[in-house]
């Protein structure tokens, strides 16, 4: 698919390297330096809250410059962070707090590069290869960061609480110099470009666009409210299954492994089902795969069968989210790329704190098992609701307006585009 899209392929993995590494050790370090459990809950908040924070604005400022050097800045943003924790840790200075600030100025920089990332490849491949591409970065981010990253990164802090920091800090850095060989990426020019409005003004029409256009504002909907059943049970499943499986530690880390492979499993076969199945008839199995999930994690009380029901999950969780963002990136103008992704992002991450705040007091009243039915009903009702406008998603087709940028209207998918 070109020369750009291998370096971008190979700048993606090497940072997923990076990321896998920290999602080990970082909770390892904060382990280390403090026993109170809000401490510990706070490190993965640090994950989520800058993009409540700063997502919109992120997507607004991908729209306005060169994406690739915004990565590149980015990047480089998070490698200087990095960095001063290392010296931090070499120097026996650092602490909880230090951590957590390190954590969300990472996690921040972490937005602009995740959000300009995302707008590269529609801008790199034709629509028709968007699938595949999505599904190699994907395949990229199962097996660095989920697979290899994470046990390297505990070996690494068994033997220093700086290695895997330090590591973390070249990866960043290869993953600059990999995408920096990529050709320029300037945003489309757009009506009025010689005028600069405020970051708002452009973040207020990324969001009147979505309004305006139902069949992406519908699958940025679809993914919000399955966010929330999906988070859930999943804010309380190291409780479900080291108390209600009884699986232990060891378990627990399977559960998660068990996703892993399924989504690897996953990219081999996405190019088959992308040229066999259709896209519509994709999602809704997804999403009813989603439903019987919730039900099968709520009845069962084997963990064998656990990690069976996780593997699936894996497997189908990526086809659905390789498909929503080749959707998206398809119908979405590329001027407006960087707003409409974050906007998707903001949803995401918005269900997710929604989700797990709802699945604890849900756990704490009616038990463990409570979440999963909770998600059950609720991904049922919302599947019957999303069961025939997944058609008019996928249908959808871009036009060029007059002034050159694409628009979304609802009508029969172009050629490119099936």
């Amino acid at each position: 698919m070109g020369r750009d899209f291998r370096w971008l392929l190979a700048s993606s993995w090497t940072s997923n390297i990076g990321d896998g590494v920290a999602l080990a050790a970082a909770p390892l370090l904060i382990a280390s330096m403090t026993s109170s459990p809000i401490l510990v809950a706070s490190g993965a908040v640090m994950q989520f809250l800058p993009w409540l924070l700063f997502g919109l604005h992120a997507g607004a400022i991908a729209d306005r410059f060169d994406r690739r050097r915004l990565v590149m800045f980015a990047n480089a943003g998070r490698a200087i962070v990095l960095t001063a924790l290392v010296v931090f840790l070499l120097t026996g200075t650092a602490n909880i707090w230090i951590v957590l600030a390190v954590a969300f100025l990472y996690g921040t920089a972490e937005v602009f590069v995740d959000t300009a990332a995302s707008t590269l490849l529609p801008m790199l491949v034709k629509p028709a290869d968007l699938g595949v591409g999505n599904a190699r970065l994907q395949a990229g981010y199962l097996v660095a960061n989920q697979f290899a990253g994470p046990p390297l990164g505990a070996f690494l802090f068994a033997a220093g609480a700086a290695w895997p920091f330090l590591l973390e800090v070249l990866c960043v850095v290869m993953a600059i110099v990999l995408v920096s060989r990529m050709a320029a990426t300037p945003v489309p020019p757009r009506e009025g470009a010689d005028k600069k409005p405020a970051v708002h003004t452009d973040i207020a029409e990324g969001i009147r666009w979505l309004w305006r256009n139902p069949p992406v504002r519908m699958l940025v909907a679809i993914i919000l409210l399955f966010n929330i059943t999906w988070a859930a049970p999943w804010g309380v499943l190291v409780l479900y299954a080291t108390e209600h499986l009884n699986m232990g530690a060891v378990g627990f880390g399977a559960l998660t492994t068990a996703s892993a492979a399924g989504g690897l499993l996953a990219t081999f076969s996405f190019g088959w089902l992308e040229r066999h199945i259709s896209f519509a008839t994709m999602m809704r199995v997804c999403l009813s795969l989603e439903v019987l999930m919730h039900l099968a994690f709520a009845l069962t009380t084997i963990g064998w069968v656990a990690l069976v029901i996780m593997l699936f999950f894996g497997f189908y969780a990526f086809i659905w989210g390789t498909i929503s963002t080749t959707v998206r990136q398809r119908l979405v103008p590329q001027e407006l790329q960087g707003r409409i992704a974050s906007v998707n992002m903001v949803g995401v991450f918005g269900g997710m704190v929604i989700g797990q705040a709802l699945g604890g007091v849900i756990a704490e009243v009616w038990g463990l098992t409570a979440p999963w039915w909770f998600a059950f009903v609720g991904a049922a009702i919302t599947l019957v609701l999303v069961w025939k406008p997944i058609s008019h998603i996928v249908n959808a087709k871009p036009v060029l307006t007059e002034t050159g940028s694409i628009q979304t209207q609802p009508g029969g998918t172009p050629d490119t585009a099936r």
